[in-house]
């Protein structure tokens, strides 16, 4: 078996893979300052609830975007599982080709979902829209090449920042509002919201599909906490909320 870990900003996803089928997902929130010996508690105790020895993980990968996080989360693979995990940076084998001006600094999420992307699409030209803490959005073109992309907050960034930046907007619920033109002032933070992040993602995915493919339609896939959310929107040809943990599992295959 193999465990997965994506180490994000707001929440750590973790998924069990027995031969290449996903047969377990979890999630918990991110806390800064986490020690080696609670996350290595945590993960053996939800892999027990759910039936599974910590024995039987023979690999482990791991993507982090929270550095503080690193040591703990590698010596608590050491400890508790025996095994050295494989962490997602620049210098591993991933099958792409990096065409960014520095690769160390690409988020190790990005990659490992653009790992996961060429996976499933292969051959073809794709857009990654990873709607997370933060709101990637990556290109990769058919013969490999991850390009770069954008990055901007994510939803629930942009919605902190109103409610903690003025002195009479509330936190609202993250819906997609049903119409545009909010008629009170929560309805208008709620279309803001989702209408904002659905429209700078398409001005992006447009762009992109001239500038990289020479207006050749791209595969468009979504992932992330929120990617559901823009279900109905037309954008997305797939919505993979595992994009980036199937990355994590090719690249052990990749490296090992």
């Amino acid at each position: 078996m193999i465990l997965a870990l994506d180490i994000g900003n707001t929440q750590l996803s973790g998924g069990v893979y027995k031969d290449d089928s996903i047969t377990l997902t979890f999630r918990c929130a991110t806390t800064k300052g986490t020690s080696s010996d609670e996350l290595g508690i945590f993960l053996r105790s939800v892999l027990r609830e759910n039936g599974i020895d910590a024995s039987e993980i023979k690999q482990i990968a791991c993507c982090s975007v929270v550095p503080s996080l690193n040591y703990a989360l590698t010596s608590a693979c050491v400890k508790y599982f025996g095994k050295e995990p494989l962490m997602i940076r620049s210098g591993i084998k991933t099958g792409l080709k990096l065409r960014y001006a520095n690769p160390k600094e690409i988020g190790a999420d990005r990659i490992a979902a653009a790992i996961g992307a060429v996976s499933l699409h292969g051959g073809e030209n794709t857009i990654v829209v990873d709607l997370g803490t933060a709101t990637t959005v990556d290109v990769i073109t058919k013969a490999g090449e991850y390009l770069g992309g954008a990055i901007l907050p994510g939803i629930a960034m942009k919605m902190h920042a109103l409610s903690s930046g003025t002195a009479q907007l509330p936190t609202v619920e993250i819906v997609k509002p049903e119409k545009a033109c909010g008629s009170s002032t929560v309805q208008a933070i709620q279309s803001g919201l989702y209408y904002g992040t659905l429209g700078s993602i398409r001005e992006l995915i447009a762009r992109y599909t001239e500038e990289a493919f020479a207006g050749a339609k791209p595969t468009v896939i979504a992932t992330g906490g929120f990617a559901y959310l823009f279900e109905k929107s037309g954008l997305f040809d797939a919505i993979k909320p595992q994009l980036v943990l199937d990355g994590l599992r090719i690249a052990l295959t990749l490296n090992s």
